[in-house]
């Protein structure tokens, strides 16, 4: 905490809690990314015809390990890092500021391209627009709105009710289950928009034809197609990702915000 009678420059304030928050993003996505590389093979599958389809959780770990070795499982990290990092440090500082303001309180890396490479070739092919790099913004910003609104609710109101503990491991563990129980709730709320998104952002059906082109336009042909179920393909590793994840990033978040606010 602030030492008594200290004063606290907004730029003080702003510094703490965007470090604090990029490093509790940095965090979660090292960890937990293996899961969000499952989740999206499972929203990219078209049911159980498709020959690339997984049997199970189990067989989606084996397949992958077996045919991309361990880096398969880390295809694609260096967007989320590059994107996620400062986005979620700017999440935490304007829920920080807006919370005040309203008064609120409580894969083999050889085999592929680089990141910019693929940029590269997105843009050259299709452009900056919704068909190039900007596809699946829409579905993207429902998905990221939609958690956000119900994961930072339901974390800081929950934490407000349950009452602190003197006992700090306990303290710990009350504090790792509202953001357990709050990115699960969150995760379970959003998925279809994420299904959306890999759609849309995934290969198409048939090379050449974009099948997938809006975010509800999507939804409801998964819907009319697979079933409703299918707007919740990829759950699973979904929520082993962000139910954890989320209460990962919550918690560094928290103490490294607390450590900063002491040290600095």
């Amino acid at each position: 905490m602030t030492q008594p009678g200290r004063p606290r420059s907004l730029w003080r304030e702003s510094s703490q809690q965007i470090l604090a928050g990029g490093s509790a993003g940095l965090v979660e996505i090292c960890l937990m990314h293996p899961l969000d590389v499952v989740k999206t093979r499972f929203q990219i599958q078209r049911g159980k015809t498709d020959p690339t389809s997984y049997k199970s959780l189990g067989d989606s770990f084996r397949t992958i390990f077996r045919t991309e070795g361990l880096f398969g499982f880390y295809k694609g990290i260096l967007p989320p890092i590059l994107a996620e990092t400062p986005k979620r440090a700017v999440k935490f500082f304007t829920f920080e500021q807006y919370k005040k303001l309203l008064g609120y309180f409580s894969l083999s890396p050889a085999l592929q391209p680089s990141t910019f490479a693929k940029a590269r070739q997105i843009i050259q092919a299709n452009g900056f627009g919704l068909q190039g790099l900007n596809k699946g913004l829409p579905a993207t910003l429902g998905r990221h709105g939609v958690f956000n609104m119900v994961y930072f609710g339901f974390y800081f109101n929950v934490k407000t009710i349950i009452p602190v503990n003197k006992d700090p491991t306990l303290e710990f563990l009350r504090k790792f289950g509202i953001g357990l129980v709050s990115g699960t709730i969150a995760s379970i709320i959003n998925i279809p928009f994420d299904v959306a998104k890999s759609r849309i952002q995934g290969p198409q059906p048939v090379p050449g034809e974009i099948k997938y082109r809006t975010c509800f336009k999507t939804m409801a042909m998964v819907f009319k197609e697979e079933g409703f179920l299918a707007l919740y393909k990829g759950l699973v590793p979904k929520i082993m990702r962000l139910g954890p994840g989320g209460a990962v990033m919550l918690l560094v978040y928290e103490y490294t915000y607390e450590w900063l606010q002491e040290h600095w």
